[in-house]
């Protein structure tokens, strides 16, 4: 039973998780990956200088948290996740600012489509997301 069709436990078949969506697959779909919007409506209410922007290891205006931090792209305060005291969150709720990028793994997510945006495809959100590598990694990005 062990070796039912002849073929080594050495090598095992390669696995992967496939969600099938009308005609196309989604890889990885299982494990909760998602594919981030090449566009969004909300563009135009990005601060006009983001060459400068606050460090990564900025602490939350609100709360001082030095962690889980993200920098708005409205304009450049810098807030706590939703996994700390959501004062991000709030800043969106109260101002409207919709886009903003996370210290921790450079993503950038809009409010208001409620959907993370392609950074390294977005022209707009491409000079932002080098700023904040730079400031982090000490190197530029490597893109795609």
């Amino acid at each position: 039973m062990a070796n039912e069709a002849g073929s080594s436990s050495s090598n095992p078949a390669p696995c992967v998780i496939e969600e099938e969506v009308g005609e196309e697959f989604l890889y990885g779909a299982e494990s909760g990956w998602v594919e981030a919007l090449t566009s969004c409506d909300h563009l135009p209410s990005l601060c006009s200088d983001l060459a400068h922007i606050p460090p990564p290891d900025t602490a939350c205006c609100e709360c001082e948290n030095p962690k889980e931090n993200w920098l708005c792209l409205c304009c450049k305060n810098v807030f706590c996740s939703r996994f700390v005291n959501k004062h991000m969150l709030q800043h969106y709720q109260q101002s409207n600012h919709s886009l903003a990028l996370s210290y921790s793994d450079l993503s950038v997510w809009c409010f208001s489509c409620d959907a993370y945006l392609d950074a390294q495809l977005i022209q707009e959100l491409r000079p932002v997301h080098e700023v904040a590598y730079i400031l982090k990694f000490g190197e530029a990005p490597p893109f795609r």
